[in-house]
């Protein structure tokens, strides 16, 4: 029975603002290690036999998901893409449906997965995926429990029932009850008593009885999605299904459409070091610490500093006489927070959506299938940013209403077309392109180009643009 892996990539993590954002969200970044969070889940795959992975991502975050599955080898025209968030019941129904195309006998098991989630022992992880597989091949429907090491108030609880006999093993328990996020004092009686877990959104089941579940408890969803399906628009690396049909689609989650309605559900143990990582306090729980009891990431000075998470993307932190505070710096913003409030750091996302700002969207470096951005300096009629190419790569042909532009080369070769015509630049030379120019820039070299851009203008929008040719299918 193949097992077919669906990482569901979407969500924007505001809780770790400042580093993520509605561009770039949590799952896309490094937090403890080498890899991203969507690639540690793919990485920690290794060991159990599975099919290449699917990646259901939001429209937006296509680019990312893509260039992260392909410095992994894992790039295999597999990215669906959601055009709206409709929760993780329609999500996971889209993989479903596309995994019974592929393996239409009923035969293809799902192992979903979060792309947001840490595990820090791994061989437990996969160890607990094998025991799920039987119970999974009678036709049930499992969820992972994680095994509780304290009161949680920020997690759903699952309880347990009896142990679950379709199999020779004991691995598996029937679900009792699903129950939400619990006051303290009761978080405390669950975890006392041994029968609860925590609801880790991690499942395992057969795409066909996942759709039977469907069919029976929300066929609205089913319905709608199956609809999505019938007309799939491969775009190069990437699903795209049908928009009207899957804004049509309810917001529901696979516990309240399917979980905690069928009655073959089971849960199945997992004691793994695992966390959502759903706040700075958490990370902070999870990581490698000083003797003082800090985390401490880039430039960072610490003097009588004790039990504090520090983080420097840029310049020098330094901290004097403070304990237990959260202090992340990025390129636009600083967040100073008590380690014990950092729950709340959601409210000041809030508080920049509804005073217009922008550092809740997106970062001073934005991210581009041709590469990325800078944003150094900005005033009312200028701009000026750096600019990343890839090898290989180039900006669309396209065109500025209200701005002109001023391009000089640093490092590496540029092919620039301007009009009709087309020059190669090196390093220290500059070329002008005036308002309504079509041009495009290239990077036909081995290395990265990398060059200094000056917008001047009256707008300089990044919404100024009219793209006339992309290789990326923007157009």
């Amino acid at each position: 029975m193949s097992l077919f892996p669906v990482v569901m990539a979407g969500g924007s993590g505001s809780r770790l603002w400042p580093l993520s954002r509605v561009l770039y969200p949590k799952q896309f970044l490094c937090l403890d290690g080498e890899l991203t969070m969507l690639q540690a889940t793919i990485h920690r795959l290794q060991g159990i036999e599975c099919e290449s992975p699917v990646v259901i991502c939001n429209e937006q975050h296509r680019f990312i998901v893509a260039e992260q599955l392909r410095q992994m080898e894992k790039l295999t025209k597999n990215i669906i893409l959601e055009p709206v968030g409709r929760n993780t019941a329609p999500a996971i129904a889209l993989a479903a449906l596309a995994a019974s195309r592929v393996q239409s006998d009923g035969n293809a098991l799902m192992l979903v997965l979060a792309a947001d989630h840490v595990i820090q022992d791994e061989e437990a992880f996969r160890a607990a995926v094998r025991k799920a597989v039987p119970h999974a091949q009678k036709g049930k429907l499992v969820t992972f429990g994680i095994v509780p090491n304290k009161p949680e108030t920020g997690y759903g609880y699952i309880r347990r029932g009896d142990a679950s006999c379709d199999t020779d093993t004991t691995s598996a328990f029937k679900v009792a009850q699903f129950v939400e996020k619990p006051n303290l004092e009761t978080a405390q009686a669950y975890v006392s008593s041994g029968e609860y877990y925590w609801n880790s959104g991690m499942f395992l089941f057969r795409a066909d009885r996942y759709i039977e579940e469907l069919r029976q408890f929300r066929p609205d969803i089913l319905a709608a999605c199956e609809k999505a399906m019938s007309v799939v628009d491969p775009d190069l690396d990437f699903i795209r299904v049908d928009e009207e049909a899957f804004m049509a689609c309810p917001d529901e989650s696979i516990d309240y459409a399917v979980m905690e309605q069928t009655s073959d559900a089971v849960v199945v143990p997992m004691d793994a070091g695992w966390s959502d990582v759903g706040s700075w306090s958490s990370l902070w729980d999870i990581s490698r610490k000083s003797p003082e009891g800090n985390v401490i990431t880039g430039d960072v000075l610490s003097h009588s500093t004790e039990n504090s998470f520090l983080y420097s993307e840029s310049g020098l932190l330094a901290t004097v006489g403070v304990k237990d505070l959260v202090v992340v710096q990025t390129k636009d913003a600083v967040l100073i927070a008590d380690r014990n409030s950092v729950q709340d750091v959601k409210k000041i996302v809030e508080s920049i959506k509804t005073n217009g700002r922008h550092e809740h969207h997106t970062h001073r470096e934005v991210y581009r299938p041709w590469g990325k951005y800078d944003s150094i300096d900005t005033a009312s009629r200028y701009q000026v940013k750096r600019l990343t190419v890839k090898p290989g790569e180039g900006i669309s042909l396209q065109m500025h209403h209200h701005r002109a532009e001023h391009w000089i080369i640093v490092a590496g070769t540029a092919q620039v077309t301007i009009n009709d015509q087309i020059r190669l630049l090196g390093e220290n030379e500059s070329v002008y392109i005036p308002v309504g120019a079509k041009h495009c820039l290239e990077n036909p070299g081995k290395i990265p180009l990398e060059l200094i851009e000056v917008r001047s203008g009256s707008y300089l929008g990044e919404d100024d643009i009219v793209r006339l040719a992309d290789r990326y299918g923007r157009v």
